[in-house]
């Protein structure tokens, strides 16, 4: 696994892992890596310091995969216990709450990468979340 520091093209920067360099490059070619902020899919790799394993025991190691997994399945039970799922009505429904026009409240739906990017440039805060399995069935 490699983490890679990258920068969308409205310039903001996240981290990510990989499987490797070629992981990150097949991904990036198909559009599959979006920011977290915007929800751009013009990724490219940001300068950054390398990380130098220091003897120290404070020095904590990144998740395996399959903490990973659990981590992204107890995120995923959360929002689907305090949110409201609001389905393809998801940018519309942001709008709305935006504007005060609805109750203030948890949602999470669906949203092409156009709409996010719309919200987005609005001033309207969304995040893309991995979506996996509720369980490893």
């Amino acid at each position: 696994m490699i983490l890679f520091k990258l920068r969308c093209a409205a310039e903001h920067e996240f981290e990510a892992w990989f499987r490797d360099g070629a992981a990150f490059e097949r991904q990036a070619r198909r559009g599959e890596i979006a920011c977290p902020d915007c929800g751009n899919a013009a990724i490219e790799k940001a300068p950054m310091a390398p990380r130098v394993a220091r003897p120290d025991s404070a020095q904590k190691a990144p998740p395996s995969p399959a903490q990973l997994r659990q981590m992204l399945q107890t995120l995923r039970r959360h929002v689907e216990t305090s949110c409201e799922n609001v389905g393809d009505r998801f940018a519309e429904e942001a709008r709305a709450i935006h504007r005060g026009e609805a109750e203030a409240r948890g949602i999470y739906g669906d949203a092409t990468q156009t709409e996010a990017q719309a919200l987005a440039d609005e001033g309207i805060e969304v995040a893309r979340i991995p979506w996996v399995a509720p369980n490893d069935a």
